[in-house]
């Protein structure tokens, strides 16, 4: 994709959005150079083996780890997919803010991995020494989880408001409305709306603009789904689709309409106020897709997504 930033029109559909940002960010967990020199002048020096246990879901935390070489996995369970932090990222660091915290996941060591640790006594004297960068990374820390409690907040909110709205539904149209007809608009591998879902409701969007919006879409394609389906088989590329999907999810709000169009092709119609938004979506969803790894399939299966995006007018025709 070229790197000019000419500013889009609504008849302009296939603005590609490159899989790396068009302006140059850290990742969420990803330290500045600053903040990684002093990390690793202060934090403890531990080496790790590959497949040692650096800390179990359930112990009580009292440091932060920084990546200073290799990958560490973190282990969700329940059925969620793992992620992976890589050099130069950081992760454990709820508990210097709130003192000792359970952990959420086990984190296990890939290859040799190197470490530096930094306890809560260390990270209050930095607090004191060095406060001009600490805050810098505070705040980002802060930004992150709150954006994660966010992303919480909003699903449980989706699924009120779903919930509300067929409830809704159901009593205003209870003698048309049946369980065949609201299957016949959802995917039934991934629970997204399905391509006929999503007319349906473009031929009510009226019914759910929301004042001060623009309207945005984007296409995520999965890369080379066939070979995922080839080397690893079905039962795994429908686990990969499924995870997919719950990252389009994700990243869409209450009013937005995520969708699968089929195969391994997915949409998020979007209310956005304007470009900036668009881009920050695209970028969440390529992050955590690329932070996914599934535990089940050969030679820890990474996944990748290619997204393309637009504004786009609302009299334009939906079918083109």
């Amino acid at each position: 994709m070229s790197s000019d930033k000419t500013e889009p029109t609504t008849s302009e559909f296939a603005q590609v959005l490159s899989a790396v940002p068009l302006r140059p960010a850290l990742l969420p967990r990803q330290l500045s150079d600053e903040e990684f020199a002093l990390f690793a002048r202060v934090g403890a020096v531990r080496q790790v083996n590959q497949g040692e246990i650096i800390f179990r879901r359930g112990e009580l935390g009292r440091s932060m780890f920084i990546v200073e070489s290799g990958q560490v996995q973190l282990e969700f369970g329940d059925g969620l997919p793992d992620k992976v932090i890589g050099a130069r990222e950081f992760f454990g660091e709820l508990v210097l803010f709130i003192g000792s915290h359970t952990r959420v996941a086990n984190a296990v060591a890939f290859g040799a991995v190197s470490l530096r640790i930094v306890d809560q006594e260390t990270f209050e004297k930095l607090i004191a020494n060095e406060s001009r960068l600490l805050a810098q990374f505070m705040r980002r820390s802060f930004s992150y989880l709150v954006a994660s409690e966010q992303q919480l907040i909003q699903s449980l909110k989706r699924r009120n408001e779903d919930l509300m709205v067929t409830l809704d539904s159901l009593r205003q149209t209870r003698t048309q409305l049946s369980t065949a007809q609201r299957l016949v608009q959802t995917d039934e591998l991934s629970g997204l709306c399905n391509r006929r879902g999503l007319y349906m409701f473009l031929e009510r969007l009226g019914e759910h603009r929301l004042p001060g919006t623009v309207l945005a879409l984007l296409l995520v394609d999965l890369d080379r789904f066939k070979q995922i389906n080839d080397r690893c088989g079905h039962l795994v590329g429908d686990q990969v689709l499924r995870a997919i999907a719950e990252e389009v999810q994700n990243a869409a709000s209450s009013v937005d309409v995520p969708c699968r169009l089929g195969g391994d092709e997915f949409a998020l119609l979007m209310q956005v106020t304007g470009e900036e938004e668009l881009r920050a979506r695209a970028t969440q969803i390529i992050g955590s897709v690329r932070a996914l790894r599934f535990p089940g399939a050969k030679d820890r299966l990474s996944v990748s997504v290619s997204i393309g995006g637009s504004m786009c007018g609302e009299q334009s025709d939906w079918a083109v």
